[in-house]
């Protein structure tokens, strides 16, 4: 990979700080070929296959216990992503990592979630082109972190974007559009999303007895 400006300064670090970053360099293109790769070994394994945690454990930065991604997932470059324990992710797992993604644990996903860290130019010039310090002309691109706290449900076909942080305890609709940071233990939804109401303990199931058919709250 080539140093910026002779610093020694990595691609991997820029994305780090937030700055502009050439998508196309070496270093990055490995980390996202192994990546796929991994992916696609992932996908090809039984949900009962064993093979599938050890998959995770190289794919990922890190995956906690008792997690289970039903598949098919498509992470970009897997280790700038974090998960914790107890996690589980329906169909259709989909992260672009090229910024950190920290997810807490006891977290539940729906199909068709995804998660995207890349910021594009919104100018069309500005997305064909632009030139390095050392005079390359490449697309460049920035990136922000995306964090999910602890206990959050998020619904089936949610996108959430750059630099979200969700916090605790959440739960997203379905269909919604997170651009925005959501406060711990809020129901959001829409597009863009936006706080509904906090989630209080007036939510309890013990407000539908008709459905619990011998079931109990712990």
């Amino acid at each position: 990979t080539e140093n910026w400006e002779g610093t020694g300064m990595r691609e991997e670090e820029r994305i780090q700080n937030g700055w502009l970053f050439d998508q196309a360099d070496a270093e990055l293109v490995r980390l996202k070929e192994r990546a796929h790769n991994l992916n696609r070994v992932y996908n090809s394994l039984a949900d009962s296959d064993g093979a599938r945690q050890e998959c995770l454990e190289k794919l990922l930065g890190k995956i906690g216990k008792n997690c289970l991604l039903q598949g098919p997932v498509y992470f970009h470059y897997g280790i700038h992503t974090q998960i914790g324990d107890s996690f589980f992710a329906s169909f259709n797992f989909t992260v672009q990592d090229d910024a950190a993604v920290t997810i807490g644990n006891n977290c539940d996903f729906g199909p068709n979630v995804t998660i995207v860290t890349p910021v594009h130019p919104m100018l069309p010039q500005e997305r064909r082109a632009m030139r390095k310090p050392n005079g390359d002309v490449r697309q460049l691109c920035y990136a922000l972190p995306v964090r999910i706290g602890n206990d959050c449900w998020i619904c089936a076909n949610t996108v959430v974007c750059s630099g979200v942080t969700i916090g605790d305890g959440c739960v997203i609709g379905a269909g919604s559009v997170v651009v925005h940071d959501i406060p711990a233990h809020s129901f959001a939804a829409g597009n863009p999303c936006r706080v509904i109401r906090p989630i209080t303990q007036e939510e309890t199931l013990a407000n539908k007895k008709e459905i619990f058919a011998g079931c109990s709250l712990l």
